[in-house]
């Protein structure tokens, strides 16, 4: 944790009432109510009520500033602590530091982690993406978003979180994210899934169309007297992990759905009205309906 006299912007010689004001104000500035779902600023929150719960108790900044104890309230082993005990005490220490040929680390505190959320677009998900995020520190980082990227899944960047105490080391910063639906595409694990409208003659005659997928348009046949229901598979167009010969990939399944004229069509209508007279094809009966 860093030096909470500089969290709260305020000296050391600082009274009660100024270190109130300086919270006071910064609080009003970062409180989380008036900065929904930033997470930076929820975190510089955090750290300036750490910081004031500390100076704010007389006891506990004597012992901080007599260094007896870190930023986060931790007993300082090995130095201020060490020497209350005596000479003997400073020397045992030092004898026992000889012997093994390094000096005590006593106190070290690894810093806390830090959590960030993140929206994404579906297709960023599917192919992968670079996204800046800043630090809660001010600082900007590049973040590489993996191919295959599903809602809920995480990234974990060591020592990317808040500084450590006494030498210890940085936290983690773990990434969260949020993936956002698309207008026409389903994702099922590693699959795809689409609904394709077809035109009656498409559907009757057979046809060539174009159909998208998140790694590019591919050109799919409609076989001759497709229904509407009817899926297609288009092997290993769904989601990619990986690369080479190791990648994992998903299909994109497509399920065609034949679509009529919005506005009518006086020539369709006698077609079917002339096809109706003359056929005896019940689709109900045949699927026991009736």
């Amino acid at each position: 944790m860093k030096d909470p006299y500089q969290v709260l912007s305020v000296s050391q010689t600082a009274s009660p009432d100024e270190l109130k004001f300086a919270y006071r104000n910064l609080a009003k500035e970062l409180h989380p109510d008036v900065n929904p779902g930033d997470t930076i600023v929820e975190q510089r929150f955090k750290e300036i009520t750490a910081a004031y719960d500390l100076l704010s108790d007389p006891k506990k900044r004597r012992q901080f500033d007599q260094r007896e104890i870190n930023a986060d309230g931790s007993p300082r082993f090995g130095q201020g602590n060490a020497h209350r005990g005596g000479q003997g005490g400073a020397e045992f220490n030092d004898m026992f530091s000889d012997l093994f040929g390094r000096r005590r680390r006593g106190g070290q505190m690894k810093g806390q982690d830090v959590t960030y959320s993140m929206r994404i677009s579906f297709l960023e998900g599917i192919i992968g993406v670079r996204r800046r995020i800043q630090l809660y520190d001010g600082k900007k980082l590049d973040v590489d978003i993996p191919p295959g990227t599903q809602e809920g899944d995480s990234l974990r960047l060591r020592n990317k979180g808040m500084a450590g105490a006494g030498g210890g080391s940085s936290g983690d910063a773990f990434v969260e994210l949020h993936v956002d639906p698309h207008p026409f595409f389903e994702r099922d694990g590693m699959d795809i899934h689409l609904d394709v409208p077809i035109t009656l003659p498409e559907a009757v005659l057979g046809a060539k169309i174009n159909v998208p997928t998140p790694h590019g348009a591919v050109s799919v046949t409609v076989p001759t007297g497709t229904n509407t229901g009817r899926s297609l598979r288009l092997k290993g167009r769904g989601v990619i992990k990986g690369t080479g010969k190791s990648a994992q990939k998903g299909d994109q399944y497509i399920r065609l759905k034949i679509m009529l004229p919005d506005k009518p069509d006086s020539k369709l209508e006698e077609f079917a009205r002339e096809w109706l007279e003359n056929g005896d094809y019940d689709v109900r009966k045949k699927a026991g309906l009736e």
